[in-house]
């Protein structure tokens, strides 16, 4: 099936999946490794046609969302990322950048959503885009702003010396949500396993010192061949709930409290103390409390499950 053609009930399995488990499910339109991407140009293509097909497409991956959240009853996030950009230096950056717009309207426009919500997702740079991205991360905050769809912020498609977390606050003040994909990148968006790092927790720190723990959509990007997909997930998993639980339990009001009355002295003081807090003890008796395996017992049950159900696969 073309994948302008995709309809809801190719992925009625999907569906009944997580309709029997008890899960809700995000759908994204898929808009590269195709012939019609071919030139890294797809929603922005100067072809009407080619343009036409990706609309199409991204106009079916929203039916295909919408009909995913009436069925489970959950709200479906669907993110429209596009590859689209040149290598080298271009001419014109103005003329994609509309045509991007106008697609991108094409597709919001389309149909009314209730079970589903767009994000649209900006990039700094990739592999055949290193000079220029049409979808920028300047062009999608001006797009969300002015059309109230929601910002896909990845921590992957930033310079490595960029503050993620400092945009939460920035797009707050304008969107009512925002989407982040949690990553690890290295050296650029390779989008490695998270870790329990400082970028990680500073993301966790923003969202709840922004008290938008409910605007917030949070999921996690990331691929590594090189070990375990499994416990690639779950160790990136667990590494972001440790952030937030680590976040939860900073004394927030307190280092408000301290700026307010303009005794950084204090604040600092205090940010500083809130990291050699017992933190992890709380961690040990949520996971004990919900019948969790601890970090350290978790791991044969992965082993296991590599030996008798992944090997078998091979």
């Amino acid at each position: 099936v073309e994948r302008d053609q995709i309809e809801p009930h190719h992925f009625q399995h999907w569906i009944d999946w997580a309709k029997e488990h008890g899960f809700g499910l995000d759908f994204n339109p898929t808009c590269f490794s195709h012939p019609k991407s071919a030139h890294n140009l797809t929603l922005s293509h100067p072809d009407p046609g080619i343009r036409k097909y990706w609309i199409d497409h991204c106009i079916a991956s929203r039916k295909i969302s919408e009909h995913m959240g009436r069925e489970l009853n959950n709200t479906v996030v669907m993110n429209i990322w596009v590859p689209d950009g040149f290598k080298d230096s271009p001419a014109d950056r103005l003329s994609p950048r509309q045509r991007l717009l106008n697609s991108l309207d094409e597709i919001l426009f389309a149909l009314d959503g209730s079970h589903h919500k767009v994000a649209v997702e900006g990039k700094l740079f990739g592999i055949g885009a290193e000079s220029y991205t049409v979808g920028s991360n300047e062009f999608y905050m001006a797009y969300a702003s002015t059309r109230k769809t929601m910002l896909c912020i990845d921590m992957g498609h930033f310079h490595p010396t960029e503050n993620v977390a400092d945009k939460i606050s920035t797009t707050l003040c304008f969107l009512d949500e925002i989407l982040l994909h949690v990553s690890r990148p290295v050296r650029w968006d390779s989008d490695h396993v998270v870790l329990f790092d400082d970028a990680t927790i500073a993301v966790a720190n923003e969202i709840v010192r922004c008290n938008a723990l409910d605007r917030v959509h949070i999921g996690l990007d990331f691929f590594d061949a090189s070990i375990n997909r499994v416990a690639a997930w779950v160790i990136g998993a667990r590494n972001l709930r440790k952030a937030l639980l680590f976040a939860l339990l900073e004394s927030t009001a307190a280092l408000i409290a301290a700026e307010r009355n303009f005794d950084f002295t204090r604040r600092l003081a205090l940010m500083e103390e809130g990291k050699s807090m017992p933190w992890s003890s709380v961690w040990d008796y949520y996971c004990a409390a919900q019948n969790i395996q601890y970090d350290s017992e978790w791991l044969v049950t992965i082993a296991a499950h590599e030996k008798n159900v992944l090997s078998r696969r091979r």
